[in-house]
């Protein structure tokens, strides 16, 4: 009998915390509807049900869902960062920029959520912060060239041409993999830029 309960308790456990793994909310809710594991690790439900609603685009659903996992389980820099960007895809953007200085909060060694940052910043027009937390976000992942682009964006958003070329610039240095339409779109924008300087004048 303790073998069997062992073995309920894990594939219980197991369910919780894997049942955003899936495509399929229903698995999520009847975890948190019927398993005997509450308090914390239930959080793990109400996160995967919210990725699951992020996936498919239910901002709203997805954030009351990352409400109930931060409620059960405060400490978790994942859940701030996941809740944040649902409340930046919805538009609410002041709330992603304190979500996301919760999660650096509770996690400071990580790249992502710098970066992120300073998308919903940038987006609020506050160029000088949003390259401020794309600063941090380069020191701590240098091989990001995502990160490099969208600092290379907003400085040349703010007349920083040669900052900007360098940003371009050093992500097409990067080695080819996950990136490729940063490495893309790094081209492109050098390519505009050298197309729209002016031809030097020969000297008669």
């Amino acid at each position: 009998m303790l073998i069997v309960l062992c073995v309920l308790v894990g594939l219980s456990t197991h369910m919780v915390v894997n049942c955003g793994d899936e495509d399929d909310p229903d698995i999520c809710s009847a975890v948190i509807g019927f398993s005997p594991l509450r308090g914390s690790l239930i959080a793990f439900a109400y996160e995967g049900r919210g990725r699951i609603a992020l996936r498919h685009g239910d901002f709203k659903r997805a954030i009351a869902d990352f409400d109930e996992a931060i409620h059960l389980n405060p400490n978790r820099a994942s859940l701030y960062r996941d809740r944040a960007l649902a409340r930046r895809q919805n538009g609410d953007l002041e709330l992603a920029i304190a979500d996301y200085d919760e999660a650096i909060a509770h996690d400071p060694k990580l790249a992502a959520p710098y970066h992120q940052r300073g998308l919903a910043l940038a987006a609020t027009g506050d160029l000088d912060r949003a390259i401020l937390s794309y600063n941090t976000a380069v020191r701590l992942d240098p091989s990001d060239a995502q990160a490099r682009l969208d600092r290379g964006l907003a400085f040349l958003a703010r007349g920083q041409i040669d900052d900007a070329r360098a940003d371009f610039e050093a992500a097409l240095t990067l080695p080819a993999g996950k990136d490729v339409r940063a490495r893309e779109a790094a081209r492109a924008r050098l390519a505009e830029l050298a197309s729209a300087e002016p031809l030097a004048v020969p000297r008669r």
